[in-house]
């Protein structure tokens, strides 16, 4: 009753509050959350930041005429040279009085203008520098409630006498928002979070939520340029010391290789692992800029205690689940206590940034690692840094920009890249990489193919040509080795990828792309289970066509058609095809909206799977994977009963043919048939 009278609560004091219009994510922004999910299926979906950042954007607009450079850069459309090329312009001729003036700047096409439309504003006024006082009384407010549940109940939740482990909470999962935001200068708020299996205001979770978060975020006060007070992420370099926020890795955005954006930002998802929790601060005087921050925080981690009573206990992994539903995830929770410190020094002069990144950790308990022989350079210890220097150049059409890092070992990683604008119409992107087999680091993300930036080195070069304004060709080659062995790659191994796609826009209404895209990595293989396990290189080819077609301004209709072959020669052959059909229903200046798929997919195994990006609730996605074969649908509704009041329903279904069972362990679901349903409600003020 404790748990019905809370929500019953937050719901009623929030009717007369103010809903948000929901804004579908950015169509380039789909392939690559597609690419990480392939490449990382880890990958935590709560962490809705991105998405978040870009309705900001939508409801206060980037002002061009005075944005600097890391305004523009966290629109996440932009590359350097045409940041540096708008801001050339800009100093040469003066404010801008309309937007489409900017098909006058180098490297602005149409197609940049209209992406970047909703997300920025020409305006020829001076802003008023916003008092503290103003700051906190002139943002808006919002609460945020979702709820989501699979019906089918799966044997987590059904225990019998077999079971030694089981879900003990309820199968809903809830989730609680609430936040302040006056433009980008000032937010605060907080996030509260319970996975589907875990307890509520009971056994284990006396405390209601399984996560809470909470977060106070400063821009531009003074000499603070940030300021940061609970829950934040911190952005360093190219990501080989450290990357907590989303970065993207390749896609058919050839010329989106570097990592862009502000050091220190607010964290305010319902992820549970890849964020600080302490203080940072950003101060910026003329060229000079320095940051410094500090955290301390519990970690979940899998504890090996010591028998013998020595004091030897230690930890072999870090979870990165954040499920807190059974005994010995419960029993994992918080074991592991992680003190990070470190720091930023940059120097801008005109086009040259330099910039000396440090971070330092220390934790209770020493990590080591099983010992398999892919872990001999694995992190371990109680204490590690990273320290590197980064550095950033532009000259006339060319944009260089690297990291070279080092741990307290001194063991090394590189990387080093070139955009280079060869002409009005073709773009060309270099990167190089030289990550070191014992070179480890803790929240990183760096443009690598591995998920985390270690015992690589590789080659990338992209190319982008625009032979005529509806035309776009896109096509990157990228060559890799891996010096060491790695988890079920008992050897040295290299590898390939390579993309060429291809895309017509003739107008607003009509866009068509098309892609194919080869990539082979080598893996253990022993189709014949004889002593030893081979490591083979298995080629994998995707080719793939997607039409988007805007009947009017209120109806979006769209068709997605994929085939994969893997390992199509070899012993391993595997084929798997996907196509779906979406009708999306938008009208402007109306309280009803909403979006229906419709999906066949068929592979013959895992290694033939499938993703696809699913719209959903305001502030959420999802990208499942499909295999084997079956069918899968959901509609999505958004009605905003007032302008202050939301209201969003989900509801999907996957459908396969021929299984008894979906799932296994305590996630196993007798029969054929896995739904979900959500249900979000929103309240502005």
């Amino acid at each position: 009753m404790k748990k019905v009278f809370v929500f019953a609560i937050l719901f009623l004091s929030a009717l007369n509050l103010q809903a948000q219009v929901a804004e579908p994510i950015l169509p380039h922004a789909e392939q690559q959350l597609e690419n990480i999910t392939e490449n990382n299926e880890d990958l935590e979906t709560e962490d809705d930041t991105y998405l978040q950042e870009m309705v900001q954007f939508i409801k206060n607009p980037v002002e061009l005429n005075y944005a600097d450079e890391d305004e523009l850069s966290q629109l996440r459309m932009l590359t350097p040279l045409q940041v540096q090329h708008f801001l050339t312009y800009r100093n040469l001729v003066g404010k801008l009085v309309d937007v489409y003036e900017l098909q006058a700047v180098p490297g602005w096409d149409m197609g940049t203008i209209q992406k970047l439309r909703p997300y920025i504003n020409v305006s020829i006024h001076v802003p008023v520098a916003a008092a503290m006082k103003q700051r906190l009384k002139n943002g808006g407010h919002s609460i945020l409630l979702r709820a989501s549940q699979v019906p089918e109940r799966s044997r987590g939740y059904l225990p019998d006498s077999s079971l030694t482990n089981f879900y003990p909470g309820s199968p809903q999962k809830y989730m609680l928002r609430y936040r302040y935001q006056f433009r980008n200068l000032l937010q605060y708020g907080i996030v509260a979070e319970k996975d589907a299996g875990e307890q509520f205001f009971k056994g284990d979770q006396q405390q209601g939520f399984d996560f809470y978060s909470a977060h106070i975020f400063l821009r531009k006060a003074g000499l603070i340029k940030a300021l940061a007070i609970g829950d934040f992420t911190v952005n360093l370099g190219q990501g080989l010391t450290q990357w907590q926020s989303l970065a993207f890795k390749k896609s058919a955005d050839v010329m989106n290789i570097k990592r862009e954006g502000e050091i220190l930002r607010p964290y305010h998802a319902a992820g549970e692992i890849n964020f600080h929790r302490g203080l940072g601060l950003t101060l910026a005087n003329k060229n000079l800029q320095l940051t410094l921050f500090g955290s301390y925080r519990n970690m979940d981690a899998n504890l090996i205690a010591d028998t013998a009573q020595n004091g030897d206990d230690f930890i072999s992994s870090l979870q990165t689940s954040g499920y807190h539903r059974t005994k010995s995830e419960t029993d994992d929770r918080g074991i592991q206590r992680q003190l990070a410190f470190g720091g930023n020094l940059s120097y801008q002069y005109k086009r040259l940034h330099i910039g000396v990144n440090a971070v330092q950790y220390r934790f209770k308990l020493p990590v080591k690692k099983p010992a398999d022989p892919y872990n001999l350079y694995a992190l371990s210890g109680n204490r590690f840094g990273n320290y590197s220097v980064d550095y950033s150049y532009t000259y006339k059409n060319l944009h260089l920009f690297g990291e070279a890092a080092a741990t307290a070992g001194f063991d090394k990683a590189f990387i080093n890249g070139l955009l280079i604008s060869a002409g009005s119409r073709i773009d060309l992107s270099l990167l190089y990489r030289n990550i070191s087999r014992s070179y480890q680091s803790l929240y990183a993300n760096a443009f690598t193919e591995s998920t985390h930036p270690s015992n690589e080195k590789g080659w990338y070069a992209g190319i982008s040509i625009r032979p005529a304004n509806a035309w776009r060709i896109d096509a990157y080659a990228d060559f890799y080795t891996f010096p060491w062995l790695r988890y079920r790659v008992d050897a040295p191994a290299a590898g390939s990828d390579y993309l060429v796609q291809l895309n017509y826009k003739p107008g607003k209404q009509l866009e068509i792309y098309t892609r194919y895209r080869v990539a082979s990595k080598a893996i253990n293989t022993n189709p014949g289970q004889s002593a030893t396990s081979p490591v083979v290189p298995q080629p994998k080819k995707n080719w793939r066509t997607q039409i988007n077609f805007k009947v009017n301004t209120a109806i979006t209709i769209r068709n997605r058609t994929e085939l994969v072959w893997f390992d199509k020669k070899g012993v391993a052959a595997e084929q798997g095809f996907l196509t779906y059909f979406d009708f999306i229903y938008k009208p402007m200046l109306k309280p009803f909206s909403g979006s229906v798929r419709l999906q066949y997919f068929e592979s013959e195994g895992y290694n033939s799977r499938l993703y696809a990006y699913e719209n959903d609730v305001l502030y959420s996605f999802s990208i499942p994977v499909f295999y084997n074969m079956g069918y899968r649908y959901y509609i999505n509704i958004n009605y905003d009963i007032s302008k202050k009041f939301g209201v969003w329903l989900r509801w999907a279904q996957t459908v396969y043919r021929d299984k008894t069972y979906i799932g296994s362990g305590l996630d196993e679901i007798r029969g054929n048939k896995k739904s979900e349903v959500k249900l979000q409600l929103m309240y502005g003020f």
